[in-house]
């Protein structure tokens, strides 16, 4: 690796064909991600990559997938892409990459770029808002820990890992409790710098089991954390810059001005009751 390392951290996109309308769209993604990537090309010096950690589209059809294709082509910064619960495998994977075989399979990839390892872990499940990884995943993500063990190891899943001690009422948000347990004993002394992921609409910082865990806004709507309630989004977007030196990972965060105006209430019953019945209904097929 050279002396500093720099790339953006985008996430939870949201595009989707402006040709369709979209009533759970609550921003113009278009134009937050056009100005973006307009930023990201004043940027000195130039970022090695663009990690882009989920939920790139709205809807998940394979138009909104060409149409981000589209607005990509306003960067030659190479990106590398996560899915997130917004996404469709199928979708991605026709519109973006052009690829007719294999549409359901998880969307696990890794890559040595700038002196860094970076491993993109799928943690999307169809038909459900909450992060899980299979075994099969595990089973990948261990081989790849293991390869390249001299760099320095950067971990992108749209779903960060659950936080606490006990599984929280809100599994939606995260990992599922279990599985996030078994990913901290397998990251334990493998010189993971970050783990980069987004879902949760607001910016947050935490070091978990002695790993940063980077969880970025994104480019749809905020999160008021103030709120309890209710799930409030507000108008808000954000990016950031990683620089990784020899002593460890800075992020600094470029949020986009905003009035915080209300885009839109969720009930939080709601939420929960729609991820216990996919959870079930899952358990039950």
């Amino acid at each position: 690796m050279k002396s500093s390392v720099t790339f953006v951290h985008i996430t939870d996109l949201h595009v989707g064909d402006p040709a369709v309308s979209d009533d759970h769209l609550f921003s113009n993604t278009s134009e937050t991600l056009t100005s973006i990537l307009a930023m990201i090309g004043r940027i000195e010096p130039k970022p090695a990559f663009i990690i882009a950690s989920g939920d790139l589209t709205n809807r998940g059809s394979t138009d909104d997938y060409r149409h981000l294709a589209r607005l990509m082509q306003a960067t030659d910064v190479p990106v590398l892409y996560a899915l997130g619960n917004h996404d469709t495998r199928e979708g991605f994977y026709q519109g973006m990459l052009d690829r007719a075989d294999e549409l359901t399979a998880s969307y696990d990839h890794d890559h040595v770029i700038g002196g860094l390892h970076v491993i993109v872990l799928d943690t999307s499940t169809p038909g459900q808002i909450g992060g899980t990884i299979e075994p099969e995943q595990f089973d990948w993500l261990e081989a790849r820990l293991d390869a390249h063990p001299e760099l320095p190891k950067l971990l992108v899943a749209h779903h960060a890992p659950a936080l606490g001690e006990a599984p929280d009422w809100a599994h939606w948000r995260t990992i599922e409790f279990n599985q996030s347990q078994r990913l901290a004993e397998m990251l334990v002394g493998r010189n993971i710098l970050a783990i980069l992921s987004g879902h949760i609409h607001h910016d947050r910082f935490s070091v978990w089991h002695g790993i940063p865990v980077i969880v970025g806004m994104g480019m749809h709507a905020a999160t008021d954390i103030l709120e309890s309630s209710v799930l409030r989004m507000v108008r808000g977007a954000s990016f950031g810059i990683g620089t990784v030196r020899k002593s460890g990972l800075t992020m600094a965060l470029v949020p986009l001005p905003s009035d915080r105006a209300e885009l839109n209430r969720y009930d939080l019953t709601m939420l929960r009751e729609r991820q216990e019945a996919a959870l079930a209904e899952a358990t039950a097929g």
